[in-house]
């Protein structure tokens, strides 16, 4: 038998090939799968490749016959390969197979069980040694004894950090708060837990912190969905009723589809105090479904209550101080109001609906627009309703006008932008809405009301004749869409909505035309 023979028949077994065949397969999965684990791999082979070189060299060792040395350096080695082996599979078991069937587990289970697996391996390659484990466990019985008195924080540390997995206290993905500090848990390891902030801070809390001292487990309840409650606090004065300011609030958010906002349990507005300084003190309460988005999600729910108190013309309250104005303030204030008052003239004068108003009609409604504005998501308008009696004009931001199926669904009529109109049916008949407009992007109104307008038409109503061939046009255009009516249907239905939509608003304003 040549030398080499001789040295590799001492170490390869009839196993030893397909052990070399599993792991360079496991490790080709794993550099695949596990990009980011790629330096710990190449440990782990490296260390292994080395246990097989020094199982050579104890076959050299072996044929120059010093034969107890090769026998220790064989299992020596063995027990180095196996726990290279232990790895692999610890690897691929625990971060390719488990996370297939969705089933995740902590970092330090996946230690554990590996390091149980070690122990044993190493265990059985001393009994396969031939050495008596009996002496070897009460030897280190004595020298655990000794190192759990040394490290006694450390072990303190340890034993959390399996306690908080086995009641189940904590798990990977929680929002926890501890003290003032609140985050997402990222890690439980052996000595601590790692939790990262919404500041981009990672905070590793030792686990025997979190056994000792009391920390919040946020959004979590038995068998529910994450959510978590936020307030949002505003103040309004006192002369306005609490009723109505709740009312808005709740039907401009609960109406609206906002992002990590919960629609069950809704929103809803509580008024929480009444102030000694003249205001009363508001809350939205809300449930979070993303914790990681908790004060963007509050801005956005501000800015509804914002717009919703300037629709119905609510201002927000505020510390009251006593300012004494001069003559200068007076000016320039009312030099601010006529150049708002030009703007509005200008955009009313490219409505076509008003084409027909003179200066001083204009003017006049110019003075009693009102400000509207929308939160991204606000319905606007809501197909079928009947108490919406006035129009709207936009001045900046984009709206969709889109119409409600019976199934549900619901189908884009058009995108409105600047400088367009809509509800002018509501305003000049009363019908319902035929359709429902929502704010595509934050949208500013301005806002016509039926008691602004009536004036003006009272006054010279012969301004209705006028505006019908407007009204007729936009009616027939929203029908083509809704029915798919051919273009000669459109005009003979044109025809006969004249007189019908004419006599409709004489009957809506009381007028003798």
């Amino acid at each position: 038998m040549s030398f080499i023979q001789s040295v590799v028949g001492y170490f390869w077994g009839d196993e030893s090939f397909l052990v070399l065949i599993l792991m360079l397969c496991i490790a080709v999965l794993l550099f695949h799968f596990r990009r980011e684990e790629r330096a710990s791999l190449i440990n782990t082979l490296s260390f292994f490749f080395v246990s097989q070189a020094g199982l050579f060299a104890s076959g050299v060792v072996n044929v120059l016959e010093f034969t107890r040395a090769a026998t220790v350096l064989r299992e020596a080695f063995i027990i180095g390969s196996g726990v290279a082996f232990i790895r692999l599979w610890g690897l691929m078991i625990f971060r390719i197979i488990f996370p297939l069937f969705k089933f995740t587990t902590p970092r330090i289970t996946e230690d554990i069980i590996v390091i149980v697996a070690y122990v044993a391996w190493f265990m059985v390659r001393l009994r396969y040694a031939g050495l008596d484990l009996s002496s070897i466990l009460a030897t280190s019985a004595m020298i655990t004894a000794v190192v759990a008195f040394a490290m006694q924080d450390t072990l303190g540390n340890i034993l959390g950090g399996l306690a908080l997995q086995l009641d189940n206290s904590v798990q990977i993905g929680d929002w926890i708060k501890v003290d003032e500090v609140s985050g997402k848990v990222i890690d439980i390891r052996w000595r601590s837990t790692l939790v990262e902030t919404r500041n981009w801070e990672t905070v590793v809390f030792p686990n025997s912190q979190l056994m000792k001292n009391k920390f919040m487990v946020l959004g979590r309840r038995a068998d529910q969905a994450v959510k978590w409650r936020r307030w949002v606090w505003f103040n309004v004065g006192q002369s306005i009723p609490s009723a109505q300011v709740i009312r808005l609030v709740e039907e401009a958010i609960q109406q609206t589809d906002i992002p990590n906002v919960a629609k069950s349990p809704m929103p809803n507005c509580l008024l929480m105090d009444m102030e000694a300084m003249g205001y009363a003190r508001y809350a939205v309460r809300y449930w979070l479904t993303d914790l990681s988005v908790d004060d963007p999600t509050d801005s956005v729910i501000r800015w509804h209550i914002i717009t919703a108190l300037q629709r119905a013309g609510i201002k927000l309250a505020v510390e009251e101080r006593n300012v004494m104005n001069t003559k200068e303030n007076e000016k320039h204030d009312e030099t601010m109001h006529q150049r708002e008052i030009l703007l509005r003239v200008k955009t009313l004068r490219r409505v076509e609906l008003f084409a027909s108003l003179n200066d001083a009609e204009l003017n006049s409604l110019a003075e009693r627009l009102r400000y509207s504005p929308f939160a991204s998501g606000n319905i606007i308008t809501k197909q079928g309703d009947q108490r919406s009696h006035w129009l709207y004009i936009i001045i900046q931001g984009e709206a969709e006008v889109f119409l409600e199926k019976p199934n549900g669904g619901r189908r884009t009529v058009s995108t409105l932008g600047k400088g367009s109109f809509f509800g002018e049916m509501g305003l000049m008949t009363g019908a319902p809405r035929s359709a429902s407009v929502i704010a595509k992007t934050d949208v500013e109104c301005y806002r016509v009301d039926k008691e602004v307008f009536e004036e003006i038409l009272r006054a010279r109503p012969a301004i209705a004749e006028e505006m019908i061939h407007i009204l007729v046009t936009r009616r027939a255009e929203l029908d083509a869409a809704l029915h798919e009516i051919d273009a000669q249907t459109i005009q003979k239905n044109m025809k006969q909505q004249h007189s019908e939509i004419l006599s409709t608003i004489k009957r809506f304003f009381s007028l003798n035309i």
